[in-house]
């Protein structure tokens, strides 16, 4: 079977790479990742601007792989696959630039972008795909700059849509916190909370929640987010001769203040922003010390209607937050019903066993 001939101007691309990657070995030693993310970046530039001007189809692009490999075999990452890869990532962000900053009908000639540029290629593969979009692209590459996820990690966050949770919790922060703290407060929740870590029934007692979530509590603290240190479950207070039991207790090491976390499988209802107004001070006055920052409260229910919640914390004096919680995702539509029903499983098992 014959080949197709190669394009005019081919082996000067070829040669070009070939010494940018010469010189990207000798950088290496001093910007690793940096270096390799421009160095893809730079062959997918190359490939996009020729594509672009001379035509060059798909078997020129995997030659170009074939010829890579042959030269640079040993140092991975020039399988053609990974090379439509880098192609996709320049012309993706390359666009994004033009369409703000000249006409869209040009290419971007400049680097990679910040901070896609300081993460790993693995990372950026990972919000190249999953992710449409600038604005949460750049918003997940910090993170895991500002928290060091790994890839697992940072795929969790995104599957979990972790983007659109932050910060959206219902809470009367601005009112009860400083304008720093209220801030940092804000943004430290989310709504909702995804448990989908814990292998309960949807209608599982607040203490199998709370105890799940205790046993899984390294899982736990990833979904709370970065700065929170876990201090207890079923927190003792002394109060009047009464005692008063807190389901979790926090520490968060930005706001500097303690978190207390009230649990219910159920419905959110006006009454339990009262008693988390009351853990508070007891909390306040127990035990926070004179560096702590005011306690912050986090009522996690099953559900809750938006308005009410808000009522319910207009005129409270202490920073409380509501936010809903879940402990699967929700099932594609019409696969619910196709799953049979535990009695249905048990009568095939028994029907198994005596045949």
């Amino acid at each position: 079977m014959g080949t197709s001939p190669l394009p005019a101007g081919y082996r000067q691309v070829l040669e070009g790479i070939k010494e940018r990657i010469r010189s990207a070995r000798v950088k290496a030693a001093l910007a690793s990742n940096r270096e390799l993310i421009s160095l893809y970046w730079d062959i997918g530039r190359a490939i996009a601007e020729r594509q672009r001007h001379q035509g060059w189809g798909k078997h020129v692009v995997e030659r170009l792989a074939r010829d890579l490999q042959q030269e640079f075999g040993s140092l991975g990452g020039f399988s053609s696959r990974n090379i439509w890869k880098m192609r996709a990532f320049f012309l993706a962000y390359s666009q994004e630039s033009a369409i703000h900053s000249q006409a869209v009908s040009e290419l971007a000639v400049e680097g990679p972008p910040q901070p896609m540029a300081s993460i790993p290629w693995g990372h950026n593969i990972e919000l190249l795909f999953k992710l449409k979009g600038r604005d949460a692209r750049d918003w997940y590459a910090c993170k895991t700059l500002e928290h060091g996820w790994s890839r697992a990690v940072l795929v969790h966050q995104i599957e979990s849509g972790l983007y659109e949770r932050q910060g959206k919790a219902v809470t009367n922060f601005k009112s009860t916190l400083p304008p720093l703290q209220s801030d940092l407060a804000e943004q430290a929740l989310k709504d909702p909370y995804t448990f989908d870590f814990l292998t309960l029934a949807g209608d599982a007692r607040e203490k199998e929640v709370e105890r799940g979530l205790v046993d899984h509590v390294r899982k736990f603290l990833l979904e709370l987010g970065a700065g929170f240190a876990f201090v207890g479950q079923q927190v003792h207070l002394e109060v009047g001769g009464d005692d008063f039991y807190i389901d979790l207790l926090f520490y968060n090491l930005k706001l500097r203040c303690f978190v207390v976390i009230e649990l219910k499988n159920r419905p959110f209802k006006p009454e339990y922003a009262g008693k988390m107004s009351f853990y508070l001070s007891a909390v306040d006055d127990l035990m926070r010390h004179e560096e702590d920052r005011p306690s912050v409260g986090l009522v996690l229910c099953r559900s809750k209607n938006r308005l009410v919640a808000e009522y319910a914390l207009r005129d409270v004096r202490k920073p409380i937050g509501v936010s809903a919680f879940r402990l699967t995702r929700d099932l594609p539509a019409g696969l619910e019903a196709a799953l049979p029903s535990v009695a249905e499983l048990e009568r095939e098992l028994r029907g198994g066993t005596q045949s």
